[in-house]
């Protein structure tokens, strides 16, 4: 297993050198003069020039893309312009935050929408696959800065439920110790309470916000998966047999069903990864989504291009393990295939 994977990393790298070249060209063609952005509105034609051959956009294209080629062979994704700070220690600081926020949504939509879509296709045009319907054509129907901003409205301007949606944590606690980057684990590491339950509070409306909008595709292909599963030939063998109905469901059929479910999971989030940065601009919320917009508007190129390539990364990652969850599932799968 561990050479296929390996193969399939090799195979991958044709298309991160397609994602670092379309990268370079496109933050080039960004509208906007990064020197006559940092040379500032009052600075002559001479500085603006001057600052162009500091950051070396004097020099011609090509030799410009052999230069960023250079240091990333070296693992130098740049200097951000607008902050000062390496690209790479901007990424590995944000990313955490992310994460989080991505993975917390993911368990919610699954804890939700594996039960709906189960329950919706062993009771297909009952009340409740009804309910199910409109529930999920509402969440993937309503865009997510309205519901983000819908529920900050709500929970914090008129209920006071929620916290200021300001960030990761309240500006009354200190992080906890850096272990994982992940708060609610750091903070459970570090066995304080009660800025575990400040964090937790902090994440609520933003995982909230994308797991509705992410729960109607998990919850519409379980269904799908399911009720196809459930009439197929095997299925009534074993309601024949006399299996109890918690078996066949579970054992025959929902196990058989998840593989369908697994590729939709590993598209949705790859999509929340990329998507994150709206409800990250929303809730105020430190990510690379929101690193990566700063920039974009600044025309700061190396923190855009090092947001694409980490990307990329994570597509990659995220693909080899469904690959490797199509086994762990189904051991008649091959990943060879």
């Amino acid at each position: 297993m561990w050479r296929v994977a390996l193969k399939r990393l090799l195979a991958a790298l044709p298309n991160l050198v397609g994602v670092i070249v379309i990268t370079f060209l496109l933050t080039r063609a960004i509208p906007g003069d990064p020197a006559a952005y940092f040379a500032g509105a009052a600075a002559t034609q001479e500085a603006v020039e001057q600052v162009r051959r500091q950051l070396g956009l004097d020099k011609p294209l090509l030799e410009q893309f052999f230069v960023y080629v250079g240091n990333l062979a070296r693992g130098d994704l740049g200097l951000s312009l607008t902050t000062g700070q390496p690209v790479l220690k901007e990424l590995l600081l944000r990313l955490p935050a992310s994460l989080e926020l991505v993975l917390l949504s993911l368990l919610l939509a699954c804890a939700l929408a594996l039960p709906m879509g189960v329950i919706s296709a062993t009771r297909p045009g009952s009340w409740f696959d009804q309910v199910s319907r409109l529930i999920t054509t509402a969440g993937v129907s309503l865009p997510t800065f309205f519901t983000g901003l819908l529920l900050a409205y709500v929970f914090y301007f008129l209920l006071g439920w929620a916290p200021a949606p300001l960030g990761r944590l309240n500006p009354v606690f200190s992080p906890p110790a850096t272990v994982t980057g992940l708060y609610l684990i750091d903070a459970a590491l570090a066995g304080d309470a009660a800025l575990w339950w400040a964090s937790f509070k902090q994440l609520v409306l933003p995982v909230v916000t994308m797991a509705v909008f992410v729960l109607a595709p998990i919850a519409r292909m379980t269904r799908a998966s399911m009720m196809a599963i459930l009439s197929s030939d095997f299925v009534r063998t074993a309601r024949a047999s006399g299996l109890s109905r918690t078996t066949v469901l579970v054992r025959y059929a929902l196990r058989n069903a998840l593989l369908p479910v697994v590729t939709t999971l590993g598209m949705v989030f790859g999509f929340m990864i990329g998507s994150s940065v709206v409800i990250e601009k929303v809730f105020g919320w430190p990510g690379v989504g929101s690193y990566a917009i700063d920039a974009l508007t600044a025309s700061d190129y190396a923190p855009v291009q090092g947001f694409v390539l980490t990307m990329g990364i994570l597509f990659v990652l995220l693909n080899l393990m469904v690959d490797l969850l199509y086994v762990l599932i189904d051991p008649r799968v091959t990943i060879e295939s």
